[in-house]
């Protein structure tokens, strides 16, 4: 069985200065782009890291900082290594979790636009391991008894994992294989779309693995105190989780495919109040918009004058003191009054 392509399959393998995708770097890249008519297009790049390169990885992969000193850096070539790839799907070992989040990161932080959405992703590890269980190197041997001349360089692993593949597609034709539940299929076809699926069987939202879709096709916290919680069951209940992971040493693609999914979900809680709004029942005071306020007329009441008339009637007399009598000092002081010069 050959392998069917509708679009060009990019193989490709990374040597780089560790392994932590978010910190890490890209010091070496090979494409093989394998075209739907057979033919192949290879390229190769050096990659300046910007940073030194640990000595425990360059026993690993035989790159010092000598060799990639006058080489370019990421942010310089990835609109090339962009548009080599083109529209491919993306095949790999280990693709889903390491060489695919590490090169996405060096394209956002190169600015370049590299859209994932609508590719198949074929990780030839996870058709290894949950066919056989072993290494590159492993199945090399296995499948196509060889011997991979230059390991750990990134020509040579790509070309094994390609190799690999297409030795898979022959061995496992009409081969069932059991999933958990008990459902047998015959998963490795010469069909990306179907080696898609089932190189994809952990269902990776931001293919580092911190979320995961279930089988409704929701969002899943796939590490610490909230795994296997859906995403936006945890930002209803601790809203601040997504500025901590926001600025937490997470993936730039992770950081990206949350806060898509924090978007929807803020959508969702401002439309939910709009509606509560709308249904809440006018006060009776709260006319519609435009309308005038009804007058009503009140009734006037003549005051009653003849209440308290007694007092109103009545004139106002200060009150009398009886006379005081005439003595002495009285006498004395009208004396003093009239007293002339």
């Amino acid at each position: 069985m050959k392998l069917n392509l509708k679009r060009p399959l990019a193989f490709f393998d990374l040597e780089t200065t560790g392994t932590n995708i978010g910190a890490d770097r890209i010091v070496e890249i090979s494409v093989i782009k394998l075209n739907p008519d057979g033919s192949e297009e290879v390229r190769t790049w050096r990659v300046h890291p910007g940073i030194p390169i640990p000595l425990e990885s360059s026993l690993v992969h035989g790159i010092y900082d000598e060799h990639i000193q006058n080489e370019k850096q990421f942010k310089e070539l990835g609109q090339e290594i962009a548009d080599f790839i083109g529209d491919s799907d993306l095949a790999g070992y280990n693709s889903n979790k390491f060489d695919i989040p590490m090169i996405m990161e060096e394209f956002l932080r190169a600015g370049v636009d590299f859209n994932l959405d609508a590719r198949h992703f074929v990780d030839v590890q996870n058709i290894f391991h949950q066919m056989e269980q072993r290494t590159l190197k492993a199945a090399y041997q296995f499948y196509c008894n060889k011997v991979i001349e230059n390991a750990h360089s990134a020509e040579a692993d790509t070309r094994a994992t390609m190799e690999v593949l297409l030795a898979q597609i022959e061995r496992y034709e009409n081969v069932e294989w059991e999933d958990k539940k008990g459902n047998k299929i015959i998963p490795v076809v010469g069909d990306v779309e179907a080696l898609h699926s089932f190189t994809n069987l952990s269902k990776p939202v931001d293919f580092a693995g911190r979320m995961v879709y279930n089988e409704q096709g929701e969002e899943l916290i796939n590490f610490g105190k909230h795994k296997g919680k859906r995403v936006e069951d945890v930002l209803n209940a601790e809203p601040s989780y997504y500025s901590w992971m926001m600025q937490g040493d997470f993936p730039l693609y992770t950081k990206r495919k949350l806060e898509e999914i924090y978007t929807r979900w803020n959508a969702k809680k401002i439309a939910e109040r709009q509606a509560n709004k709308a249904a809440q029942p006018k006060p009776a005071d709260q006319q519609p918009a435009g309308s005038k306020p009804e007058y009503q007329k009140k009734e006037y009441t003549k005051p009653d004058h003849t209440k308290n008339q007694h007092y109103q009637n009545k004139p106002f007399k200060k009150k009398e003191e009886p006379a005081k009598p005439v003595n002495d000092d009285m006498l004395a002081q009208l004396a003093l009054k009239f007293k002339k010069g």
